[in-house]
């Protein structure tokens, strides 16, 4: 006992006999970790849950959908969604990135990846976009028009990751038939820009049906493809080409 009465932690511990060492202590930082490490986990598996919840709300209310419906649709509490998610921009980002990474992204990759002829090929990227928007409308316009505040990196970098591997696979094919590649970067950003505002524009409107929107940004975009096929992809011989426009329906 010390001299202020409390107990000597040195003096209390057990006597040793000879060499052996007295009991080693817990590792207190080693738990502490783990325990961060399971909290870690559990609130990604939870913030999954409530996103995936999120969806069905959204699908269910609109895309104007509010926190309190989302919350009560899921079955739990505001407080419970603020646990998880701080402020509605981040459960719009995580909406977002879902949304993206999981339907939207994989799709289109799908298409751009197939083993189709050239014009196969635009169509069937095209309409893998457009049909994958028209199937979800909702939630396509809640985490592209909701944006205020929300992290749009998100959709920037989906829309950056397809028009890569689609400069890929236009320059693989170009090189294949000893036709300049260079243009194969913007040719592919235009394209992946030009369907995505367009089809955004149509989802909000709906003037068309989802087969005329196909037919015209395919008619587009397979009028440029085979323009940069028959210029073998050449700046030069696109400026030296005839570019007079056709009058009118040949007799």
């Amino acid at each position: 006992m010390s001299s202020d009465g409390a107990t000597d932690e040195t003096t209390s511990e057990p006597s040793t006999n000879g060499d052996t060492p007295p009991p080693a202590k817990p590792d207190a930082p080693a738990k502490s970790d783990g325990r961060k490490r399971r909290w870690r986990e559990h609130k990604i598996a939870r913030r999954e849950e409530l996103v995936d919840g999120t969806i069905s709300a959204i699908r269910l209310h609109g895309r104007d959908i509010g926190m309190d419906e989302i919350a009560s649709e899921i079955g739990v509490s505001k407080t419970v969604l603020y646990r998880y998610f701080s402020d509605k921009s981040d459960l719009m980002n995580a909406t977002m990135m879902r949304y993206v990474q999981t339907t939207l992204a994989p799709r289109v990759y799908a298409a751009v990846s197939s083993d189709m002829s050239e014009f196969e090929l635009t169509e069937a990227t095209i309409k893998a976009y457009v049909e994958t928007v028209a199937s979800d409308p909702e939630i396509y316009l809640y985490v592209m028009s909701n944006g205020q505040g929300a992290d749009t990196s998100v959709v920037a970098d989906s829309e950056r990751m397809i028009a890569e591997v689609l400069a890929s696979v236009l320059g693989e094919k170009l090189r294949a038939l000893d036709m300049d590649s260079g243009g194969s970067v913007p040719w592919a950003y235009g394209v992946v820009g030009s369907v995505q505002l367009a089809t955004h524009w149509w989802i909000s409107n709906r003037s068309m049906s989802t087969e005329d929107l196909i037919a015209y940004l395919t008619m587009m975009l397979w009028g440029g493809i085979s323009g940069i096929a028959e210029m073998k992809g050449s700046p030069t011989r696109f400026r030296a080409a005839d570019h007079s426009f056709p009058t009118g329906p040949e007799t």
